[in-house]
């Protein structure tokens, strides 16, 4: 089974990680979004919260698994018997930094590859701090995020 491994805090998911995993999830049998848990940040949403909106925006992808980790991505990829970990890239300053990432993970395990995909070019602006950022002021995202996503924020924010 070749199955793939899409990391990240998904704070909250976005059109543009639905892209990504979309088309990803095509190449293997089985694309795990795995949810990080950074005690450094402080995210909107709780990892559950993060979870059930990653598994409701997802579910008409079949070959989808979603879980959380915490340490290293690498460790949770071979540990998950996965043989790859995907990234998005939406602008050359996303590359420095998934670059170093990427090395890194291959001198910690040479047998995990990083592949790194572009999403559509109608969601390259997106990040979930600009999606956070425009509902709290009041903007309207709902083309950007599935409808389970966009409740979830207007209700996080109408409070």
């Amino acid at each position: 089974m070749r199955k793939i491994i899409y990391p990240g805090t998904f704070d909250p998911i976005h059109n543009g990680h639905i892209d990504i995993a979309t088309r990803a999830a095509k190449l293997f049998d089985v694309l795990e979004f795995v949810v990080a848990i950074n005690v450094e940040k402080e995210p909107l949403f709780t990892v559950e919260e993060r979870l059930s909106l990653i598994t409701d925006s997802t579910k008409h992808i079949k070959n989808i698994k979603v879980n959380q980790f915490t340490g290293l991505v690498v460790d949770y990829a071979k540990d998950s018997d996965s043989i790859a970990i995907i990234r998005g890239l939406r602008h050359v300053s996303d590359f420095e930094f998934e670059f170093q990432m990427a090395m890194m993970n291959f001198h910690l395990n040479p047998d995990i590859a990083s592949l790194f995909m572009m999403p559509d070019e109608k969601y390259i602006h997106l990040n979930s701090t600009v999606v956070k950022d425009v509902v709290k002021n009041g903007g309207d995202i709902s083309a950007f995020v599935p409808s389970c996503v966009n409740e979830a924020l207007l209700s996080k924010y109408s409070v």
